[in-house]
C-alpha cells in the first residue's frame, strides 16, 4: 500500500535524532504545490490532516521484478490508493480513513492551467482526478467530498514502495485462508508469512481474491499499515540513528509532498508521537451505499452514503476517536471461523469433579456457543483432550483447535454442527481467538492492534 510509507515518515520521526539529521533527510523529498490557488477551502478543525496518495509510478522497477510481481502493462498515471489521515490535537491517535479509488464523483468545471483548455464539469471516479489534474485536483476534490480541509500532501510510488519495505527488513501478515490472485501473483498459504517489498505489493494490490473486491482491498491495505507500524515501533529503528537514517533516506528518496512539510513539521510531530503505537492507530473506511453504481461511459462506481459518510467526516473533524476502544488484554490468535458460531458440548474425561464446568465457563468466555450444560463422559482417565467433529465442519473445529493447544482432532461422520470436547487430564488454559475480521464500530473502525497479527 502505497501511503503506508507516506505515513511512516510521521511514525519514524519519533526517532528524534536530531535537526540535523532530518534536515538532511528532507532535501530528498520532491517538493510539489497541491494548494495552489485553491479558495472556498473547508474551515479547519481540531488535528491535523494528510491526504496520503499512492500513485501506479514503476519507471524505476527493474524488467525482473516487473515480470516476477506481475506489473507489466502501462500505468495509468492515476492514484492507485487515497487515504486521508487525522492525527489528534493531542498526537495520540491516528484516524486513517479508505476513499474508495472508483468512488463516484463530478470534477467541475476548470481550466487546464498547462494548456489553457476549457473543461466542462463531468462524472468520475474519484482516482481519475489524478489523471486530469495532478495532486491540485486531487486535493480539492477530496475536500469538496469530505468536508475537511487537508493540511499536507504526501504521494508515493510503487517503487519507493517496496524499498522501504525491504529497509525495515520485510513486514509481517498473517492470514486464515489461503489467498491466491492469478492478477498480481500473490499466493500465501494459510499462516503467517513474512512479505518482502515485492510480495506486500502483490498483497496490497490484489482485489481477486475473494468477492469484495476493492473494498476487501481496502481492509487488506489496512492491514499492512497496522503491521507496518507494528514494524517500526518495535523493530529498534527509532532508537537506532543509523538505522533510522537508512531507513528514513530510503524511504524519503521519491516521496512528493507539499512545501509546508519539512523539518520542523516532521520534528515536531516526532516528538509529540514519540509512544505511538499500532493501538494509537485506528481504521475504517467511507460507508458506501452502493458498491456497483452505474454510469454510462464510465462503468461501475461506488456510491457514498452521504448521511454515514458526514457523520465519519464531522468525527475527524472534531477530533473524536472512531474505533471502539477495548480493555488492554492478550492479543487474541487468528482463526477462520468466529468463535461465535461454533456450537460445543463439553464432556469431562477425567476423574477430577468440575473440569467439564471449568472448561465450558473458559469456551464461553471466549465466545463459543457451549450448551452451559457440561457432561461427564464414560468413566475413564483420558489423557489429550479430544475434539470430535463431523468433516463437514472441519474448518470449526480447526477454530476450536487453536483455542484449545495440543487436543487432539478426530472426524466424526454423521455428528452435525455440534462440536464435542472432552477434557484430558492436560486440560489447562483456553486460548483467547478471533475471526480475520475484528469488531468494528459505529464507523466500521477498528485499531491497529486489533489487525496486526497475534
Amino acid at each position: 500500500m502505497r501511503m503506508a510509507t507516506g505515513l511512516s515518515v510521521l511514525v519514524l520521526g519519533a526517532g528524534g535524532i536530531g535537526h540535523a539529521v532530518v534536515t538532511n533527510l528532507e532535501n530528498g523529498i520532491d517538493r510539489i504545490d497541491p494548494f495552489k490557488d485553491m479558495k472556498n477551502r473547508p474551515r479547519a478543525g481540531s488535528g491535523t490532516n494528510l491526504l496520503l496518495v499512492g500513485t501506479d509510478g514503476r519507471d524505476r522497477i527493474s524488467r525482473v521484478e516487473k515480470q516476477r510481481y506481475r506489473l507489466g502493462g502501462a500505468p495509468c498515471h492515476c492514484t492507485d490508493t487515497i487515504m486521508l489521515v487525522h492525527l489528534s490535537a493531542d498526537r495520540h491517535r491516528a484516524s486513517i480513513v479508505s476513499l474508495p479509488r472508483d468512488s463516484y464523483t463530478e470534477l467541475p468545471e476548470r481550466r487546464d492551467r498547462t494548456t489553457g483548455d476549457e473543461h466542462a464539469a463531468h462524472a468520475v471516479k474519484l482516482n481519475a482526478a489524478y489523471a486530469e489534474g495532478g495532486p491540485n485536483l486531487t486535493v480539492r476534490i477530496v475536500e469538496h467530498m469530505t468536508g475537511i480541509k487537508v493540511d499536507h500532501y504526501l504521494e508515493v510510488d510503487f517503487a519507493n514502495f517496496m524499498k522501504t519495505v525491504d529497509a525495515l527488513g520485510g513486514v509481517q501478515i498473517c492470514t486464515a485462508r489461503p489467498m491466491r490472485d492469478s492478477y498480481t501473483g500473490l499466493d500465501l498459504a494459510a499462516g503467517t508469512h513474512r512479505l518482502n517489498g515485492g510480495q506486500a505489493l502483490q498483497y496490497v494490490r490484489s482485489r481477486h481474491v475473494d468477492g469484495a473486491a476493492d473494498m476487501g482491498r481496502m481492509q487488506r491495505q489496512q492491514r499492512f499499515l497496522a503491521s507496518l507500524i507494528d514494524r517500526t515501533t518495535s523493530s529498534g529503528v527509532l532508537l537506532n540513528p543509523v538505522k533510522f537514517r537508512d531507513v528514513a533516506s530510503t524511504m524519503l528518496n521519491s516521496v512528493r509532498a507539499d512545501r509546508g512539510f519539512g523539518t520542523e513539521q516532521m520534528l515536531e510531530l516526532g516528538e509529540a508521537m514519540r509512544g505511538f503505537t499500532p493501538a494509537s492507530s485506528e481504521f475504517a473506511s467511507v460507508p458506501v451505499s452502493n458498491v456497483s453504481y452505474p454510469v454510462k461511459g464510465i462503468g461501475s462506481t461506488v456510491k457514498w452514503d452521504v448521511r454515514k459518510a458526514r457523520k465519519l467526516f464531522d468525527a475527524l473533524r472534531e477530533d473524536r476517536p472512531l474505533a471502539v476502544r477495548r480493555p488492554v488484554q492478550a492479543r487474541a490468535k487468528t482463526v477462520d471461523v468466529a468463535p461465535q458460531r461454533i456450537r460445543v458440548q463439553v464432556y469431562n474425561g477425567t476423574p477430577r469433579d468440575g473440569l467439564g464446568r471449568t472448561a465450558d465457563d473458559a469456551l464461553h468466555a471466549t465466545g463459543f456457543r457451549t450448551t452451559r450444560l457440561p457432561l461427564n463422559g464414560p468413566p475413564r482417565n483420558l489423557k489429550h483432550t479430544l475434539i470430535e467433529y463431523d468433516p463437514r465442519w472441519d474448518r470449526s473445529a480447526r477454530s476450536l483447535a487453536v483455542a484449545l493447544p495440543g487436543a487432539e482432532l478426530r472426524a466424526v461422520k454423521g455428528q452435525g454442527a455440534m462440536m464435542k470436547v472432552t477434557t484430558g487430564t492436560d486440560f489447562g488454559t483456553v486460548e483467547r481467538v478471533r475471526a480475520e475480521a475484528p469488531h468494528r464500530g459505529e464507523f466500521g473502525a477498528v485499531t491497529g492492534d486489533q489487525e496486526v497479527c497475534s
